[in-house]
C-alpha cells in the first residue's frame, strides 16, 4: 500500500485544515498517512476509526512562511525536514506538503536528489482549458535562468507525467512564446525549438491566447515566465468573478441572467479552483513531491495527497529516464 508523508504544520491554518484533508483522502481511498508534526496537536484532530492508517512523526519546530528556505537545510526538526528524509530513507513513497514552497523544492532537491541525467527539477501545474481537459504548464517557479538543454528535459518530464498520470495516450507539447513562427522567441526558446523538433510529440510554438484552449497537452517555458503565467490566470480568474458578482446586482434583468448561468458559474470556479487540483508536482527528483498552496483547505489537501498517489502508481520517472536516453542517440 502507498505510504505518504504529510507535513502537518506547514499551512497557513495550521493543522486543521491539513489534517482534515488527509482524513477525508482516507475516507476515499486507502493508503497509509504519516503526520510529521507536534502529535499533541494534530492526534486529537483524527477520528479514532483513522487511526489504524495513521502514523505520527514528532517533529517539534515548524519551517514558517516568513522564514528563507535557506534556512530548512539547516533546522533538521522541521516537520518539512523530516517529512522529506522519510521519502530519502524510502519509508514513504511521496511527501505532500502546503508548507514553505520553496523550502519544500529545496529539500526535496537536495535530500532525495535528482534523476539521473536531470539537471533542473521542475514545478508542474494544471491550467483549466476550454475542452474541459487541463494542461500541464512546467516550469512554473522551479528555475528562473534557463537554458535550451532545460527547457527540452522539462518537455519530456511533461510529456511523461501527461501519459502517465494524466492518462493522455498521446500528448502534445507546446513551445510557450511570442510568435508561432520558429524564428521568434529569444535566443534560448530559438535554441530550444530546433532540440524539441526531435520529440514526435513537440507541435511547434505557441503563444498566450493558446495556454486555455486546449490545443496542446503540455507547455514548456522557464521558470519566471511560468510563474507570472500561474499567478496572472490566478488573478484573472479571482477578477472575474468579482467583476460577475458586482454587476449581477445592478438590475432585475442581470439578476434573472445569473440564476440561469448558476450552473456555468458553478462549473467554471469549479474549473479555475486550485483546490480541485490540490497541488504542484515537483517532477526530476528521486520521489514524489507534492507542493501545495498555503492557503490550502482540506479539499485541497485532499486532491494533493490524491496526486502523490497517482504519481506514486506511476512509472513516470523511470519513462523519464528512458525518453532522456532515447533522446541522446
Amino acid at each position: 500500500m502507498i505510504t505518504i508523508a504529510i507535513d502537518a504544520m506547514g499551512g497557513d491554518f495550521g493543522p486543521t485544515p491539513i489534517v482534515e484533508g488527509v482524513v477525508d483522502a482516507l475516507e476515499e481511498k486507502s493508503f497509509n498517512a504519516i503526520l510529521v508534526g507536534k502529535t499533541e496537536e494534530i492526534r486529537h484532530l483524527i477520528p479514532s476509526k483513522y487511526l489504524k492508517s495513521i502514523t505520527f512523526v514528532q517533529a517539534d519546530d515548524v519551517l514558517t512562511m516568513h522564514d528563507l528556505a535557506t534556512d530548512a537545510l539547516k533546522r533538521k526538526e522541521t516537520s518539512i525536514y523530516k517529512a522529506v528524509d522519510l521519502v530519502r530513507e524510502k519509508k514513504a513513497d511521496a511527501v505532500v506538503s502546503v508548507g514553505h514552497s520553496g523550502a519544500t523544492m529545496s529539500l526535496a532537491t537536495l535530500r532525495m536528489g535528482r534523476l539521473k541525467g536531470i539537471l533542473r527539477p521542475a514545478i508542474a501545474t494544471l491550467m483549466p482549458t476550454a475542452t474541459g481537459k487541463p494542461s500541464l504548464v512546467l516550469d512554473v517557479g522551479a528555475n528562473v535562468d534557463c537554458k535550451a538543454e532545460h527547457l527540452v528535459q522539462f518537455a519530456v518530464m511533461g510529456e511523461a507525467y501527461a501519459k502517465d498520470v494524466l492518462k493522455v495516450k498521446h500528448p502534445r507539447i507546446g513551445l510557450l512564446s511570442n510568435g508561432e513562427e520558429k524564428s521568434k522567441g529569444n535566443e534560448v526558446t530559438k535554441e530550444a525549438y530546433i532540440k524539441l523538433s526531435k520529440l514526435d510529440s513537440f507541435v511547434g510554438n505557441i503563444e498566450g491566447n493558446n495556454i486555455f484552449d486546449g490545443s496542446v497537452d503540455v507547455i514548456v517555458c522557464d521558470g519566471f515566465v511560468g510563474n507570472i503565467l500561474l499567478k496572472t490566470s490566478e488573478g484573472v480568474a479571482e477578477s472575474i468573478t468579482k467583476i460577475i458578482k458586482s454587476n449581477i446586482g445592478r438590475s432585475p434583468l442581470a439578476i434573472a441572467g445569473a440564476m440561469l448561468m448558476r450552473r456555468v458559474f458553478k462549473v467554471l470556479k469549479k474549473q479555475v479552483d486550485y483546490a480541485e487540483y490540490g497541488g504542484a508536482p515537483l517532477i526530476g527528483i528521486d520521489g514524489c513531491a507534492i507542493i501545495g498552496h498555503g492557503k490550502s483547505n482540506a479539499k485541497a489537501v485532499k486532491n494533493a495527497i490524491f496526486q502523490a498517489i497517482n504519481f506514486s502508481n506511476s512509472n513516470i520517472n523511470e519513462d523519464i529516464q528512458v525518453r532522456l536516453e532515447q533522446l541522446k542517440s
